[in-house]
């Protein structure tokens, strides 16, 4: 009986032993785990948003960490700290961490299912280990900073099903692993430098992938016609790559796919029909491309989509109206720049969920639809740069919810009406370059929001409104150039000191002041209101030049630091030139010519390097000119004429080697010889030292190679002058001589350079005012060029340089251009 007893304890005894061994076993592996995610944990840069519930207190409690679940037995299962502004490096989940500080018998967190680091601050390679967490079937290591590391190293993983390295630094081949996670549904490698062409183990051994981003690599090569052996995909997502060739038909066996992303690589066929047999697609993008042909009349199928871009390619042909009868869910529809023709189909009104409409840089003619006044939902419409003609439909002004409206460069007619203030949400209205006309009317005041207005090359004519950006207080661009406007300037114009760029130079007749607020306006880089009838003082208001603008020139202007066309030409100014515009680093053009400006030229113009215009002419600077400008190495014209400079020309302007259209020094008190270092300006078109007090021998100019005109007449020269092939006045020097039609020959005891140029023309001729006038306007024809459908401005900065340029300001110098003289 006792010993029954004693064996009946002892089984007691033993069932619970039993019973709380496995307890046991399961605190000491969270235990263990715990250790584990501390320990990386500490090794991080920044991890603050690890709030205290990570600590060594709080190990019994691993389960409820921050970003930490376990299964059912205890053991950690899902690690997520996406988003967490995590810094240092990965964790080496799998093995012991830390080459074996944790005890071997841990084994690595064996039971990880899901696993995401998205969007940290990550550094370092991926480490292979983590392949051996056998259980994934989610690992997202996308946006951090994680460079590739020897994927040979790394493992299959047969239980993953969703794949993200994304957004980071991995180069330079596909990761080979990929092709063995065979379950793989979602993969994403997109924004990384991966290139090569895509395996075709992808197409062979994924065949369940649903979605596939490779967007923004370096992928090359054809794409591979083995792409119909992912008969589940719905969203693959090419973009942004360097692939070539055709779109491949096989695409078309695509039955699933509803998101097709192929833009911006260079695809170079027509598109294929196969296309309309993905009759589930929502979203089509092929823009950007070398795409040729007309859109498949099979794309009448395609009745889901919601997105088409075909932007920027070769395609052709019309628009068909049965792709807008059946296209009635697009929200979305760009076509611009490519070469459609036709007209726009009335049945585009159709499209009544339309946000986003782009048919610019195309050759549409005719007029605009007024079935467009249906679009209520239409967000931005541009049609500029096409062949439309006729009036805006008055409906369009009645699509409230417009935001930018760009119809510029076309032929359009009429004027615009009151309507205009319905478009309370505009932001963005370009109008310039068609045949519009009649006076603004007073309801573009209370567009609020707008930002830009472009009306230049039109035929407006009357007052701008009184109230015209006194209620647009982000006002950023504006422009009435070449139109026949009269009256003043708004006051509020710049009321909110927002404006950038202002334009009304031209055919206008603008009087009065400028507004006052334009001296606020620390944001402008570019002002052109010359040729008008603007009275002031410019200390009140600045920026423009041909008016009658006196003072000196404001050291506010110093303040616009983004500032780059300066022309402040034929006004009254008085006074020197501000050492605060050395602030204006990125100045392009600087042109103060035909004023009363006294003083030295300043050394920081030798700082001002982007400088390739400078045109100081026609003033009453005194002094020497400053070696200085040598440093201004983009200059590729200068003109220093008619002021009272002295001293000798510097030799450190031979290091202007960009100077192109001139160098003019002439009308000074300059002295000494000509310095040989002019010889390297090999690329200098037209030279002249006239009228100065230069004396010695002209040196070898023999390395200025595209010179086609000079000038030394009126100065104190001596020496022997051969023959040359460049045109050349020497009137008024009587220390030349040489055979050269005009001079004097020479004794056998006057000195001489030797030439290898062989014929030369001396002329003092004066050239009737009529050829100046021919000039000009063959430079301006020439000058009009295209604008980019996306057109901020018509025409940019470096066009309107060409306008500056005075040739010696004498007419004698048309005769070259004019007559072509050899």
């Amino acid at each position: 009986m006792a010993i029954t007893q004693k064996t009946h304890l002892f089984r007691i005894h033993v069932f619970l032993f039993l019973a709380l061994l496995p307890l046991k076993i399961t605190a000491s592996q969270a235990t263990a785990e715990a250790e584990v995610l501390l320990k990386w944990k500490n090794s991080l840069i920044s991890s603050s948003t690890l709030n205290s519930s990570w600590s060594l207190t709080n190990i019994g409690n691993l389960c409820n960490w921050t970003g930490i679940a376990c299964d059912t037995t205890g053991k950690v299962s899902v690690i997520n700290l996406s988003e967490r502004e995590l810094e240092g490096r990965l964790p080496n989940l799998s093995n012991n961490y830390f080459d074996g500080n944790i005890s071997s018998e841990i084994g690595g967190l064996t039971e990880l299912q899901y696993l995401s680091f998205y969007n940290n601050y990550l550094i370092g390679t991926i480490p292979y280990q983590n392949t051996n967490l056998q259980k994934l079937w989610y690992l997202d290591l996308g946006s951090n900073y994680l460079q590739s590391p020897d994927w040979s190293k790394f493992s299959g993983m047969p239980l993953l099903t969703r794949l993200s390295f994304n957004y980071n630094d991995l180069s330079p081949e596909f990761p080979g692993f990929v092709t063995d996670c065979w379950n793989l549904t979602y993969l994403d490698l997109s924004k990384n430098h991966l290139t090569g062409a895509i395996p075709e183990l992808l197409f062979s051994n994924l065949g369940k992938l649903v979605f596939l981003n490779l967007t923004s690599n370096l992928f090359q090569g054809p794409l591979s016609s083995n792409i119909s052996r992912l008969p589940k995909l719905q969203d693959l997502r090419l973009r942004k790559n360097r692939f070539s060739g055709p779109i491949p038909e096989q695409i078309g066996l695509l039955s699933d796919l509803q998101i097709l992303d192929l833009q911006e690589n260079a695809l170079n066929s027509t598109i294929p029909s196969e296309l309309g047999f993905c009759t589930n697609l929502t979203f089509l993008a092929l823009a950007t491309n070398s795409l040729s042909g007309t859109i498949p009349l099979s794309f009448t199928d395609l009745n889901k989509l919601s997105d088409l871009a075909l932007a920027v390619n070769l395609l052709s042909g019309e628009i068909s109206l049965y792709f807008m009868t059946n296209w009635t869910d697009l929200i979305s529809l760009q076509v611009q720049e490519n070469n459609f023709t036709g007209i726009i189909p009335p049945e585009i009104g159709l499209l009544e969920k339309l946000n986003y409409l782009f048919l610019c840089g195309n050759e549409f003619h005719g007029s605009i639809p007024s079935e467009m006044g249906n679009l209520k939902e239409l967000l931005r419409l541009d049609l500029s740069r096409n062949q439309l003609s006729g009036p805006i439909p008055s409906v369009e002004w009645n699509l409230t919810k417009l935001t930018i409206v760009r119809l510029y460069d076309n032929q359009l007619t009429g004027t615009i009406p009151p309507q205009i203030g319905n478009l309370t949400s505009l932001t963005d209205l370009e109008l310039s370059i068609n045949k519009l006309h009649g006076e603004l009317p007073e309801t573009l005041s209370l567009l609020s929001k707008l930002e830009r207005l472009s009306v230049l090359d039109n035929n407006f004519s009357g007052t701008i409104p009184t109230d015209f950006g006194k209620n647009s207080p982000n006002l950023q661009y504006v422009h009435f150039s070449n139109n026949s406007f009269s009256g003043e300037l708004p006051p509020g114009l710049c009321s909110g000191f927002a404006l950038k760029n202002l334009t009304a130079d031209g055919d206008n007749n603008f009087t009065g002041p400028l507004p006052d607020c334009l001296r606020n306006c620390t944001g402008l880089t570019r002002v052109r209101l010359d040729r008008n009838q603007f009275t002031g003082d410019i200390s009140i208001a600045f920026g423009v030049d041909g008016n009658k603008i006196s003072g000196e020139i404001p050291v506010e202007l110093g303040k616009l630091s983004q500032l780059r066309y300066l022309s402040l030409d034929n006004d009254e100014l008085n006074g020197q030139i501000p050492v605060e515009l050395e602030n204006l680093r990125h100045l392009f053009n600087l042109s103060l010519s035909g004023n009363h400006l006294t003083g030295d030229i300043p050394k920081f113009i030798g700082n001002l390097t982007d400088l390739n215009y400078l045109n100081l002419a026609g003033n009453n600077f005194s002094g020497r000119i400053p070696n200085e400008l040598g440093n201004c190495e983009r200059l590729l014209s200068s003109n220093l004429g008619n002021n009272n400079l002295s001293g000798e020309i510097p030799p450190e302007l031979g290091n202007l080697l960009a100077l192109q259209i001139f160098l003019d020094l002439s009308s000074n008190s300059l002295s000494g010889t000509i310095p040989p270092d002019l010889g390297k300006l090999n690329s200098l078109e037209n030279l002249n030292l006239s009228h100065n007090h230069l004396t010695g021998i002209i040196p070898s100019l023999s390395g200025m190679i595209s010179l086609n005109s000079s000038d030394f007449s009126y100065t104190d020269l001596t020496g022997q002058i051969q023959t040359a092939d460049v045109f050349t006045i020497y009137t008024g020097d009587s220390g030349l001589c040489g055979d050269a039609e005009g001079l004097s020959p020479c004794s056998s005891s006057t000195p001489s350079r030797k030439s290898k140029n062989k014929t030369k023309i001396v002329f003092s001729i004066v050239i009737p005012f009529s050829g100046l006038s021919f000039l000009v306007f063959a430079i301006g024809a020439i000058l009009r060029g295209a604008t980019q459908c996306y057109g901020e401005e018509i025409q940019s900065i470096e066009k309107d340089q060409s306008a500056i340029p005075m040739i010696w300001e004498r007419l004698k110098w048309c005769l070259f251009f004019l007559l072509n003289v050899e």
